[in-house]
C-alpha cells in the first residue's frame, strides 16, 4: 500500500514521519514545507497526547469514500517531545480509555478503515500495544 502522500514516512522499519526543520531558526513543523528554507526531518515515533476528540460523522469526498455506515474514530494531537505536535487518527485504545498525557507511538493504518487497500495515513496507538 502507498501512503497518501508522497514524503510523508521515512523508508525505515518502522517507519517515522518527515518533518521539515527550519534551516534558520531549527524550528521542526510537520509535514515539511516545500522550499530552501525547510530541510526534511525525520520525527520522533513517540510522543504523548496533547488533546483528542471523536469524529463522529462522516468525512466528505475526496479523499474518503468509505461507508454510507459511518464508525467514529478518535482523532488527536501528539506532542513529540523537543519537535512538534502532529495531528492523526488515534487507534488501539477505547475513546473512554484515552487520557490526555498518555504515551502514544506512530503507526500506519488505511485512509478507510472499511478498506484496507486504501491509501495509509499516519496513526498513533499507545505505546505498550506494540510490546
Amino acid at each position: 500500500m502507498q501512503a497518501i502522500a508522497e514524503g510523508l514516512f521515512t523508508d525505515e522499519t518502522p517507519p517515522r514521519l518527515i518533518g521539515g526543520r527550519d534551516r534558520t531558526t531549527g524550528r521542526i513543523v510537520f509535514p515539511c514545507p516545500q522550499g530552501e528554507r525547510f530541510e526534511p526531518w525525520p520525527l520522533q515515533r513517540k510522543g504523548t497526547l496533547w488533546s483528542w476528540t471523536v469524529q463522529r460523522y462522516r468525512p466528505k469526498s475526496p479523499p474518503y469514500a468509505g461507508p454510507d455506515a459511518f464508525t467514529p474514530w478518535a482523532v488527536g494531537y501528539v506532542e513529540l517531545p523537543g519537535e512538534t505536535i502532529v495531528e492523526a487518527r488515534i487507534v488501539g485504545v477505547e475513546f473512554d480509555s484515552l487520557r490526555i498525557g498518555m504515551a502514544l507511538e506512530l503507526t500506519q493504518v488505511p485512509l478507510d478503515p472499511a478498506a484496507p487497500e486504501s491509501a495509509l495515513i499516519p496513526a498513533f496507538m499507545p505505546a505498550s500495544a506494540n510490546r
